[in-house]
Order: C-alpha cells, then sequence, then structure tokens
C-alpha cells in the first residue's frame, strides 16, 4: 500500500463509487432523508450557527459520497495473477452492511438496494462522530 492510503478509511483500500445523491428538498425528508429544517435548528441550538442563513449558506457545497462494499487485501504477484472473471473474495458476508463515507469520513452503515437500472444505499444506521467541537 502506498503513503497516500493514509488518508482513506481504515483498510486502505479506495472506496467503491456509490450512486450520486439526490438533490435534497422536500420530498427527501418525508421520504426518510435529511430534514434540513430540523438540522438547522440542531446546529443553531448547538453554537454551530446563530440563524438559519448561517447554516443555509453550506447547502450547496458538494461532497463525495462512497460505499464501500468491502476490502481485500493480497499480495503484489497474486494481483498480477487475477484476470477476467476472476473473484476477489471480500471482508464481508453477504447481508452484512455496507460503510457510507461522506468525503472519505465514515457517516453510516446501510444495505445495497436496485433503483431502477442503477444500484443505491439505504442507510439504515447512522455512525456517531466522535470528533468534539473545537
Amino acid at each position: 500500500m502506498s503513503d497516500e492510503d493514509n488518508d482513506l478509511p481504515e483498510g486502505g483500500n479506495e472506496p467503491v463509487q456509490a450512486a450520486e445523491a439526490s438533490e435534497g428538498g422536500a420530498d427527501d425528508a418525508a421520504s426518510g432523508g435529511v430534514d434540513f429544517a430540523e438540522m438547522t435548528d440542531e446546529m443553531m441550538s448547538a453554537g454551530f450557527a446563530d440563524s438559519p442563513k448561517d447554516v443555509e449558506a453550506i447547502y450547496d457545497i458538494p461532497v463525495q459520497i462512497s460505499a464501500v462494499l468491502g476490502r481485500a487485501t493480497m499480495q503484489v504477484s497474486q494481483l498480477l495473477k487475477l484476470g477476467r472473471g476472476a473473484v476477489v473474495e471480500l471482508d464481508r458476508k453477504v447481508g452484512e452492511a455496507i460503510d457510507i463515507y461522506v468525503n472519505n469520513r465514515l457517516v453510516a452503515r446501510g444495505e445495497v438496494v436496485v433503483n431502477e437500472d442503477r444500484l443505491g444505499v439505504t442507510m439504515t444506521e447512522i455512525v456517531k462522530s466522535d470528533r468534539t467541537r473545537q
């Protein structure tokens, strides 16, 4: 593994990209998505923002969402022997939750779903951050 892998989630493998997140709206909150009004109230009460306008300023900032199905470690010699149709066994079992990252930070766990002809992820658990406010 290279030094550039150090800023990736534990295990060092590049996360598998998930389908693009839908752009937020009222429908998202009704379908279990993020309720920005509730989030704004929580941020204000926690002292992160003085007014709803302070929080709204961040709504258009793009973030990268990744879903990691699993990881595998192997020697370079084994990697070079892989060919078309080779199967790389991952460290997860069928039905086990996958990790969901936002900007390479673990934020949730979930399940893979099929949405028309694309893969998606349903969040089943939000991971609490151990970061403290500075």
